[in-house]
């Protein structure tokens, strides 16, 4: 019986660490297989513009959740907005997110990425990367959470500046000045001013102002 119990207790402290450890593992790997993932498109010299996007608006898609995002962003305007309200600004932001992203991540496609760290602190982690230039070291770190077995990124920080953060005080602003429908028309002509523009959109880290 007792050799039993320490089986039993031998089995789950086992586990445990086992569990930690993949845990402590799992934020970096997901971010860097998505990362990896996003370049290796950039980089297939066969895909033309918009077949390339698309892949990557895939893998984006299955890394971001972007309901999270959006409640992040308009905060307290989240409860004031109907179900068909928060489901349109949803399907916007997304796509302003994807375009803002890319047109980082496509700025460095023949540069090195490195994950120097992640911290994890409870169902929530940071994790750190650099893309390394000829002169400099940009950083790129992504907030997650954990959901099930899988880490969602709910935030991206692009040299130092928080993506959430920085769409939250340009959107607050014209809630304030036009209401939650106001925001919703700018947001609309902004995605259509990105669907009519032929080359990449860099450094547009405010598209609804």
């Amino acid at each position: 019986m007792l050799k039993n119990i320490l089986m039993v207790l031998t089995f789950g402290i086992a586990l445990a660490f086992t569990t930690l450890g993949a845990a402590e593992t799992a934020p970096v790997r997901a971010v860097q297989d998505s990362v990896e993932a996003i370049i290796a498109i950039l980089k297939d010299k066969s895909l033309d513009r918009a077949t390339s996007r698309e892949q990557i608006r895939s893998i984006i898609n299955m890394r971001f959740d972007f309901k999270a995002m959006s409640q992040r962003t308009l905060a307290t305007n989240w409860k004031k907005a109907t179900d068909a309200e928060r489901q349109k600004f949803i399907d916007l932001f997304s796509h302003l997110i994807e375009n803002t992203y890319l047109g980082k991540i496509e700025a460095y496609t023949d540069e090195k990425v490195e994950y120097p760290g992640e911290k994890i602190k409870g169902r929530k982690a940071l994790v750190e990367t650099r893309i390394i230039t000829a002169s400099a070291e940009i950083p790129v770190d992504y907030k997650l959470y954990l959901n099930g077995d899988a880490w969602w990124v709910y935030d991206v920080i692009i040299e130092g500046v928080s993506l959430i953060s920085n769409y939250r005080s340009s959107y607050q602003e014209i809630v304030n000045h036009e209401g939650f429908n106001g925001l919703l028309v700018k947001m609309q002509e902004k995605v259509d001013e990105l669907n009519n523009q032929p080359a990449p959109v860099t450094g547009d880290t405010a598209p609804a102002s």
